[in-house]
């Protein structure tokens, strides 16, 4: 069956910016042009592809043509990049090192949890040429859920079972220890962390897909409903925990903050740590761009995480 790709572009532009209204000032339609367009390509499949909530969510059969979307997307997006390039014996100063040229960019979507953006995926997405990327961010048990709805076209994530049409590839491990201040240990702690201890004591979690602290308390005291701070910001979580509102999860690196590493914090069980395996698991499609930002995320991925 043939898909109109003005139709496919504007159920894109839905899903990607949330609302109609928003669609069609990207791309410099009315709203009713695009209505007019997702009606068509609702008759066409024969289903409702999007939920007219806010924001606006693809339904199952939307996500299908979604991801058909996506692809046509980069795909015509590397076309329009090479028909467009000049030829680099004309303007040698304008060859891009990477291939492509200046103004001709593809834009790529890419889901990654906020401690991975904070630590080694923007200096691995600062190598690659001549791409956009419109990053989503959500906890790594969640990012994979992006990349099934076709919201994106690959996903740093701590999810084992391959994605339907999607290959997956080890990329090593994230590696977190229980810690919080000398202070807040002796006053919350003074017996180490007991059951009694950890029910009590103040928690400072991520956001409400944060797991962490969680998969330590069910080990530990199971049942436990701590007081909790939410705190969803990495650099934020990381000096709440230097600031003594409760414990949670660092993670074993430098910090992210400025402070040096080990200033006034005691770990709650030395030696414990809470390890997350991270995978990228991405479309199975034929595209040099997505190649060049997955190796990029693969390459920098060896250097900064833990061997898997």
């Amino acid at each position: 069956m043939r898909w109109d790709s003005r139709q496919l572009e504007a159920l894109a532009a839905v899903v990607a910016e949330g609302s109609f209204d928003a669609a069609a000032r990207a791309l410099h339609v009315t709203p009713s042009a695009v209505s007019q367009r997702i009606r068509a390509l609702e008759n066409a499949a024969g289903s409702v592809l999007v939920r007219r909530a806010r924001p606006v969510v693809a339904t199952a059969s939307g996500q299908a043509l979604l991801r058909l979307a996506r692809q046509m997307e980069l795909l015509g997006a590397e076309v329009a990049a090479e028909l467009g390039a000049d030829d680099p014996r004309e303007h040698p100063d304008a060859q891009e090192a990477d291939g492509g040229t200046p103004g001709h960019f593809v834009t790529v979507p890419l889901a990654v949890s906020a401690d991975s953006l904070a630590t080694w995926v923007l200096p691995a997405l600062a190598q690659v040429d001549g791409v956009t990327f419109d990053l989503h961010r959500a906890d790594d048990s969640r990012t994979a859920d992006l990349l099934r709805e076709g919201v994106v076209m690959a996903a740093v994530t701590s999810q084992t079972a391959q994605v339907q049409g999607c290959r997956s590839t080890p990329l090593g491990i994230m590696r977190y220890r229980p810690a919080c201040t000398r202070a807040f240990a002796r006053r919350w702690f003074p017996h180490g962390p007991t059951p009694e201890a950890l029910a009590a004591a103040p928690v400072i979690v991520f956001d409400r897909t944060d797991d962490l602290q969680d998969m330590f308390l069910r080990e530990r005291a199971p049942g436990a409903r701590p007081p909790r701070h939410h705190v969803p910001s990495t650099v934020e979580y990381e000096e709440a925990i230097y600031l003594g509102l409760g414990w949670g999860m660092l993670l074993d690196t430098p910090s992210l903050g400025g402070r040096a590493a080990g200033d006034d914090i005691a770990l709650l069980e030395p030696g414990t740590t809470v390890d997350v395996p991270l995978h990228l698991q991405q479309w199975k499609l034929r595209s040099a761009v997505l190649d060049r930002v997955t190796a990029a995320l693969r390459k920098e991925a060896t250097r900064e995480l833990l061997p898997a």
